[in-house]
């Protein structure tokens, strides 16, 4: 901390705070004002969300130097409107649903109002533009373009301000467009995220993780560590009272490395200080002794007889294997007039959600220790980390934070342990807040997947037999993947009434980062594969690829392959509204791109080419100039 004193006008009111060198504006206003609107999702000027106004400029504040801004004018989420009142573009955003996790929602408002100053006409286009240095994972944008263009109307006297009225539910909430009870905290920046959530006395957490993929923990020295002024507690996996394991299935994730390290990234230790830099210093301080061991990082090679074993309960590398019969397949394929065997992948994907992996741990006054975080399970974390920590459930609380994007990425315990164990040493309130980095060497992605498809098919089309098989990659711990393989394997073959299926799902233990829930929870891997498949079946055959569905899909009375009866079937209709609604040109799928008579219609998607829209401007600027 220096002498030097920093003096500047925020949201209409003087400030004058002590100079912190590390700091941003970003951090300044968060942590010295106490504005938490402005958030931080990447703090690398990309994502947009800490969007503030400086001499009424348009400023990423995680990229300005707190020190820039001396003397400067600040304009935040929270000055736009007096408290408890809304902006137009506010009320739009929220007279549209434009909010949903609401993390991106503030700098999403202020490059809106930024637009719509600069250009109080500005049209789809432009706010398009405008909007470019702004991300939202939720949204997929429509809705926000939509507020801001109402917005836009409103201020102009092309709409009447009871445009942003309410809606009424008429006969039926379903199908009419109902108010979101939270959008006003959200559109505001009022609303706190466990990042935004401070208490008296409170600790800063920083952990210290492996880099190595694979190698053994020979020994732990936190001495220097704990001596260094500021330092309130280190701790270790030595320090877990209970049993040390966690996972949605199989408990094989210890809090911290015990013995071992299995990937990139996992937690050795956590430090817990006055301030995030006193706990940055120290993490320097701990010296860890590793002896690196090969790993394996391919799960088809993990597989095979002598690979490298990641846990010594799995010695095949074999988290969970899902095996599901039907008919004869071998029968079925002797009946096939052709067999069609192909190879489908897909890769391991961030969920990047824009709110980091944040948590606030505390041990209450009747002694029952809390965790605040943005938990996608938190019954089922509550009953774990009571083991963990040998307390009785009644003495474990766990509080659900508003969720800032999550996806499936953070419904398994990651860090929960580690701030629980650390209040309790401490006997203090104790913050961690991921960086972007940390986030993603560090938490579970969708399962990197590769499928083995054989499939024999009459020549009009009918499938007689079909062998699926998934190899998927678990990472370091087995997490949701025991539910991943049995969802992939359940919705393996689609909405198809095939009576002969062999199918095996296996989730598979590497040295890679841990895979765990997202989005369709297996489903996408696995119909990637069966829809490509019956593409190029359609192909083959010279089929049109809706007739192969139709031919081959369950009705009233079909039977899955999981043995389940149906009584409504819904795919007859949706085949039919598709192929309707995109005016689709029939016949093998052999046409591509431009040959085809169904692209480019009034709704079609067009092509996302970049540089498009500006090479069209040009050629409508010639045809005028002509």
């Amino acid at each position: 901390m220096s002498d030097r004193v920093l003096t500047m006008t925020v949201n209409g009111r003087k400030f004058a705070r002590p100079l912190n060198g590390s700091y941003r504006l970003l951090d300044y206003l968060r942590e010295e004002i106490n504005l938490t609107g402005s958030k931080e999702g990447c703090g690398a000027g990309e994502c947009g969300t800490c969007s503030v106004f400086v001499d009424g400029k348009l400023v990423k504040s995680c990229l300005m130097p707190a020190v820039k801004a001396d003397g400067a004018d600040i304009q935040t989420i929270e000055g736009l409107a007096p408290r408890g009142e809304l902006t137009t573009l506010q009320q739009a955003f929220h007279k549209t649903g434009a909010s949903q996790c609401g993390y991106c929602i503030p700098g999403m408002v202020m490059a809106a109002t930024s637009a719509l100053r600069e250009n109080p006409f500005a049209d789809l286009e432009e706010i398009k533009e405008r909007l470019g240095g702004n991300i939202c994972r939720c949204t997929g944008y429509t809705k926000i373009f939509e507020a801001v263009e109402l917005a836009r109307d409103v201020m102009n006297g092309r709409l009447p301000a009871t445009a942003l009225d309410e809606d009424g539910a008429g006969a039926s909430y379903i199908g009419n467009n109902v108010r979101r009870l939270d959008a006003p905290s959200k559109v505001s920046g009022a609303l706190k995220y466990a990042g935004d959530m401070t208490m008296q006395d409170m600790l800063h957490m920083q952990v210290l993780r492996s880099p190595y993929p694979h190698a053994k923990i020979l020994s732990i020295d936190t001495s220097a560590a704990e001596a260094l002024d500021g330092v309130e507690c280190v701790i270790t996996h030595e320090d877990v009272p209970g049993l040390d394991g966690f996972g949605v299935f199989v408990h094989d994730q210890p809090v911290m490395a015990r013995e071992k390290v299995r990937y990139v990234g996992e937690a050795v230790a956590a430090v817990s200080a006055e301030t995030q830099e006193i706990a940055r210093r120290a993490l320097g301080l701990i010296k860890v002794a590793y002896e690196e061991l090969p790993g394996v990082f391919d799960p088809e090679e993990a597989m095979r007889p002598g690979a490298v074993v990641v846990h010594d309960t799995a010695q095949d590398n074999v988290v969970k294997h899902i095996p599901i019969r039907k008919g004869d397949v071998e029968r079925g394929f002797a009946e096939a007039d052709v067999v069609v065997e192909n190879s489908y992948s897909t890769q391991q994907v961030e969920h990047a959600y824009l709110e980091p992996e944040a948590g606030l741990a505390y041990v209450d006054h009747d002694g029952v220790v809390t965790v605040v975080s943005p938990s996608q399970n938190i019954t089922h974390h509550r009953h774990m980390l009571s083991t963990i920590i040998d307390k009785p459930i009644n003495k474990v609380r766990f509080i659900m934070s508003p969720v800032g994007g999550g996806f499936g990425g953070k419904e398994d315990m990651i860090y929960q342990g580690m701030l629980a164990l650390s209040a309790m040493k401490s006997g203090r309130p104790v913050r961690i807040v991921f960086t972007r980095e940390e986030s993603i060497i560090a938490t579970a992605k969708r399962h990197p997947s590769k499928v083995t498809y054989r499939m024999g098919l009459k020549n009009d089309g009918t499938i007689t037999a079909v062998s699926f098989k998934m190899i998927s990659d678990g990472g370091a711990y087995g997490m949701s993947t025991e539910g991943v393989m049995r969802k992939a394997a359940i919705l393996s073959l689609g909405p198809y009434d095939i009576a002969n299926t062999r199918i095996d799902t296996f989730g598979v233990y590497t040295n890679n980062t841990p895979s765990g829930a997202f989005r369709t929870f297996g489903a996408m891997q696995a119909q990637f594969a069966t829809e490509s498949h019956l593409d190029i079946c359609a192909e083959r055959l010279g089929l049109d690829p809706f007739e192969i569905r139709r031919r081959n899909m369950m009705t009233v009375g079909s039977h899955t392959h999981t043995g389940q009866r149906l009584d409504t079937v819904s795919i007859g209709e949706v085949l039919k509204t598709a192929e309707a609604f995109c005016r689709w040109e029939t016949g093998a799928p052999t046409g591509r791109g431009a040959t085809r008579s169904d692209l480019g219609g009034p709704d079609t998607r067009q092509p996302c080419t970049l540089g498009a829209r500006f090479r069209q401007a040009a050629a409508d600027d010639k045809q005028e100039v002509a």
